[in-house]
């Protein structure tokens, strides 16, 4: 029978498992509109920006039928649609309007359109009668400039966020426990599946576990980070093609008392790995996650080799990415296998 598996902190895509609950102070959102409306989703991005448009649209349709109310601009046009043939200079009496062709708000909502979005048919148009006109002109234009610089601002931005290039980056889907140079070590591979390179790209990794202080406080989710080795030393790695990323279980690592009798027992168990580089062609940080429970850890596996020179180039085969082979591995902890080797 499965036994119940505690919540995951991060899943295996990355995203984090965590709910955010009775804030109270939800008007700092609203300090940072650019980021609020960056992680809102699509759908709702999209209706704001809709909305924004069809507001200031109308609300400078108003403004431009008060315009034309208040300077006599209607009655004028009303009496020439009944008469065309009376005004040849656009007016029966030579009346000037603030702007031409207004005779209702159908007619103002149309020129505020063509104001904001400057297509301008040429049917309408703003006359030097009217000064007040004429700075309504300016200020819809310059709020027609903002709020096109924030739309293509946040598209920009939610198009090429850093986790749409996290995608690419993939880790395997379990990881081993086996030898390495005498030594028990943790291991996993990762790999990114585009040409183009991730720079400066850094890799650590976390335990995560509920522990209990000497004091009695209980903390759900102590993270513990601990060291990991590569094949160029340190944390930072050259990722042009898959690599095995290890750590050493010594007597500084959270796993040194761990066997594989025990290492299912521990459902408070969960190791978080984290790569983070600057992506090539944009120059945008990115970071890329994933976890390993305990129960996604082989004891005794090693992965098989997937690069090979073929044709004079080193080709990769990514249908074994995470295939793995048993391999003689001591069924003891660590600390066990460190004292035997003193004893010896």
């Amino acid at each position: 029978r499965a036994r119940e598996r505690r919540a995951r902190f991060v899943g295996k895509n990355g995203a984090c498992n965590v709910a955010h609950k009775n804030i109270r102070e939800q008007g700092r959102f609203l300090q940072d509109v650019f980021t609020t409306l960056v992680d809102l989703k699509w759908p709702h991005t999209l209706l704001i920006f809709t909305m924004s448009f069809l507001c200031s649209w109308l609300l400078f349709g108003m403004v431009w039928w008060l315009i034309a109310f208040a300077h006599g601009d209607l009655d004028h046009s009303t009496q020439l649609q009944r008469d065309p043939a009376k005004g040849a200079a656009g007016a029966p009496d030579g009346f000037v309007p603030c702007v031409t062709s207004i005779h209702s708000f159908t007619s103002a909502f149309l020129f505020s359109i063509e104001v904001q979005v400057t297509i301008g048919f040429g049917g309408r148009m703003v006359t030097e009668e009217c000064p007040a006109a004429i700075l309504v002109l300016i200020v819809q234009n310059i709020v027609g400039l903002v709020i096109n610089a924030i739309m293509l601002g946040c598209i920009f931005m939610k198009t090429s966020q850093a986790h749409r290039r996290a995608e690419t980056l993939i880790f395997s889907k379990h990881a081993v426990i086996a030898l390495r140079e005498g030594k028990l070590c943790f291991m996993l591979r990762v790999g990114d599946l585009r040409k183009s390179m991730i720079i400066s790209a850094t890799i650590r990794m976390q335990v995560v576990k509920k522990t209990t202080s000497l004091e009695g406080e209980v903390v759900p989710l102590n993270q513990i980070d601990i060291q990991m080795e590569n094949p160029v030393g340190g944390n930072s790695i050259f990722l042009v093609s898959p690599l095995i990323i290890y750590h050493v279980i010594d007597k500084n690592s959270p796993l040194y008392d761990i066997s594989p009798v025990n290492l299912h027992h521990h459902e408070d168990l969960e190791i978080i790995v984290i790569l983070e580089g600057v992506v090539e062609t944009t120059g945008i940080t990115t970071q890329a996650r994933t976890s390993y429970l305990a129960d996604e850890i082989l004891w005794g596996q090693r992965f098989v080799p997937i690069v090979a020179e073929e044709d004079g180039r080193y080709s990769v085969d990514y249908s074994k990415f995470g295939n793995t082979v048993k391999v003689p591995t001591p069924s003891c902890t660590a600390r066990q296998l460190e004292e035997d080797k003193s004893i010896m």
